[in-house]
């Protein structure tokens, strides 16, 4: 039961379906023939006939993938298919002057543009359920931590703020991204195009107009940087999706009690330990990112195709890309139900940040001491406090007034605000404002231009 399969996103394994990758290239065809006739190349009866007969129900996936295996590649059977179930001006005329890279590449183009738009779609949704956590939980005060230990005081909000402040730019360059691997791919044989006429070039921006695809003038066939970056973009979004839940699930740890996933009956149960409620939403989300990232290096590998078209490199794209794509999409959807029903624990946040005595706010007693005795000195004098706090079980506030001379601690303010977590917060508060207007900033529409007002 592969796990792609069971939690991926059901709309991106749809798109890379070998049924809608047959429609794709045959939408590929069918525009290529449209745009043939537009500049005279072909008749319009005949790229008519084209755009009624060359469709998807005349293919047999089964026999498309026998004779896959005996071609190499699926483009030659699945015209094959077509054309002897069509008249005979498709015979003729169908696949005028491409490659069969020319009608994949493009397809996968045309694929990977609507796979990009449901990604964002679903990143947006895990956006937006970050930045409405975060608005609720502004002030909830927690432990930093840092190494795995206390640190400072943060808030939940501050945290949430973190997680939503990466999301905002994946968002960024998902959408630089798409304009360098949403393009078209028209060149023929070895990227020349001289099969396709001297009207080559007109023929290739008809064809992305078409499909509603970049214009590109420089062959891509063995350039595959774009593809690679859309695929290292997938698996980054899926890695911050994996961090966010492995967090999730550190922080829901009974010992900690913070956070905890949302219930239900046997969600995350035990075959056999009855009390168990494993964070199972997380857990999925962390196995898609690992997931995705695995296929980073197979695209990375799919670079290195050489001269004028690959020698078995191209191939791993056929799966690296729908795997990351799928794995990506299927964190973001985890991640964004995992975030929606989460419970938050104020109260357990609040008891685990006086579990060493307050020992989490020595750093605002060295600040507040600094001034006066130097910081270097005041690091010494309170790191003596807390290691005879710790020695002898006692409370910072204790510590401090037995290691300190009297006369420094009298210049401090009360050691009841010093001390205070909810008072050393820093800039937290405008973190959270700054990440929620940038994520409301790159998920509200542009207005529409104004029209220039005739003089």
């Amino acid at each position: 039961m592969p796990l792609v399969d069971v939690f991926g996103d059901e709309e991106i394994l749809e798109l890379f379906s070998e049924h809608a990758l047959v429609e794709a290239w045959l939408e590929v065809e069918q525009a290529l023939a449209l745009a043939q006739s537009e500049l005279g190349i072909l008749t319009n009866e005949a790229a008519a006939a084209i755009a009624a007969e060359a469709t998807g129900d005349k293919v047999d996936l089964g026999r498309l993938r026998e004779q896959t295996r005996v071609v190499g590649y699926p483009i030659l059977p699945l015209l094959e298919q077509i054309k002897a179930a069509s008249s005979p001006d498709v015979a003729r005329y169908l696949h005028w002057g491409a490659t069969t890279q020319d009608v994949m590449d493009t397809g996968l183009a045309l694929t990977l543009a609507r796979a990009l738009d449901r990604v964002e779609k679903l990143e947006r949704a895990l956006g937006d359920a970050i930045a409405s956590r975060a608005k609720e939980h502004r002030t909830t005060v927690m432990a930093g931590r840092t190494h795995g230990q206390h640190a400072v005081p943060i808030t939940f909000g501050g945290k949430l703020a973190v997680w939503l402040a990466e999301l905002e730019r994946h968002l960024q360059r998902l959408r630089s991204a798409r304009g360098r691997a949403a393009i078209v791919q028209l060149f023929g044989a070895a990227g020349t195009g001289a099969a396709l006429g001297p009207e080559i070039r007109e023929l290739r921006g008809r064809l992305a107009a078409h499909l509603s695809l970049e214009m590109v003038d420089v062959p891509w066939h063995t350039a595959r940087d774009g593809l690679a970056e859309v695929g290292f973009v997938l698996a980054a979004v899926a890695a911050t999706c994996g961090k966010i839940a492995r967090e999730v699930i550190e922080l829901s740890r009974p010992e900690i009690g913070e956070l905890k996933e949302a219930g239900g009956h046997l969600r995350g149960a035990s075959s056999t330990m009855p009390q168990k409620a494993n964070p199972i939403g997380c857990e999925t989300v962390v196995g898609l990112s690992v997931l995705a990232a695995q296929q980073v290096p197979a695209l990375l590998a799919a670079m290195q195709a050489g001269h004028e078209r690959s020698a078995g490199e191209w191939q791993v794209e056929w799966d690296a890309i729908p795997g990351i794509a799928a794995a990506a999409a299927g964190a973001l959807a985890g991640a964004a139900g995992v975030i929606g029903g989460l419970q938050v624990f104020p109260e357990r946040m609040r008891a685990n940040l006086e579990l060493e005595g307050g020992l989490i706010m020595a750093e605002a007693v060295m600040m507040a001491a600094a001034p006066m005795v130097g910081r270097g000195q005041a690091h010494d004098l309170v790191y003596e406090a807390c290691a005879t706090a710790r020695r002898e079980g006692l409370i910072l506030a204790e510590a401090i007034r037995r290691e300190l001379d009297p006369k420094l601690v009298a210049t401090l303010p009360p050691l009841e605000t010093l001390l205070d977590p909810a008072q050393y917060l820093g800039e937290t508060d405008a973190i959270v404002t700054t990440a929620l207007e940038r994520w409301t900033r790159a998920t509200t529409p542009a207005p529409p231009q104004a029209e220039t007002a005739q003089r």
